[in-house]
């Protein structure tokens, strides 16, 4: 309310000081016509102002401000694969009866055309993924999400993330994984319905997951091929992979 009074009177004043330097303008020249031919030429400016200003320029600023806020975030969620995303890809895999047949796709990055990203995003969406409580260690994947979970946290305070839909819907997943393992005290010991229900909340994660680091992995590659030359070496998806410059 006290922002729209300041904004109210300053337009007050404003307009105010206008006629008083029209009145001031007459006052010395005695032409008025030549008054009102400025004063037209001015209005009728002023669409074009508005579009200039408004349309153009306000649109390539905005362009510019989500980019550099879009370089801030991609920093934010390269923390959090760094952190967590890499070991969790790991950990998902080895549920996963079928990896075997994912990781034929996602293998070989390194040599990989934006096309080739485009197109394995849309294969992984449609994989058929068979998640299987049993085939992985569920107490080991309690306890990494358990000693990330602060971590999980600060991201989920994070504002920015509120931009970025599909990234914050992994945070949630994920941190919902956490919470059910957290709550278990036995995993071993819990009936098999109580394992499906696992399972799915793991497959949930896995495939939001997959699909977040696929779209990191590009970003690298058309931004910062430095950091993309680490990320195809230490593919969680390759198991030639390493680390080491051959």
């Amino acid at each position: 309310m006290r922002k729209i009074k300041w904004q109210l009177i300053l337009g007050i004043s404003l307009a105010v000081l206008s006629a008083a330097l029209y009145s001031v303008h007459f006052l010395i020249f005695r032409d008025s016509r030549h008054i009102f031919i400025y004063l037209l030429g001015d209005v009728a400016f002023l669409p074009i102002e508005v579009l200039l200003v408004t349309l153009i320029i306000d649109r390539v600023l905005s362009v510019r401000e989500k980019r550099a806020m879009l370089d801030k975030l991609n920093m934010v969620i390269g923390a959090f694969f760094s952190e967590v995303g890499l070991r969790l890809l790991y950990h998902f895999s080895s549920f996963d009866l079928n990896a075997s047949n994912i990781k034929k796709e996602l293998s070989g990055i390194d040599s990989w055309k934006d096309r080739d990203f485009d197109r394995v995003k849309l294969l992984v969406k449609k994989f058929k993924y068979s998640v299987s409580p049993r085939s992985g260690n569920l107490e080991a994947l309690k306890g990494f999400l358990t000693n990330k979970r602060a971590f999980l946290l600060r991201l989920l305070e994070n504002p920015n993330l509120l931009e970025h839909e599909k990234f914050t819907e992994l945070l949630w997943a994920v941190f919902h994984l956490t919470e059910e393992l957290e709550y278990r005290k036995g995993l071993d010991a819990s009936p098999e319905s109580d394992l499906n229900h696992i399972a799915g909340d793991i497959k949930r994660a896995y495939v939001i997951l997959i699909g977040e680091w696929l779209e990191y992995i590009k970003h690298l590659k058309n931004s910062y091929p430095y950091l993309f030359s680490l990320a195809s070496r230490i593919n969680p998806f390759d198991e030639n992979a390493s680390p080491i410059v051959r």
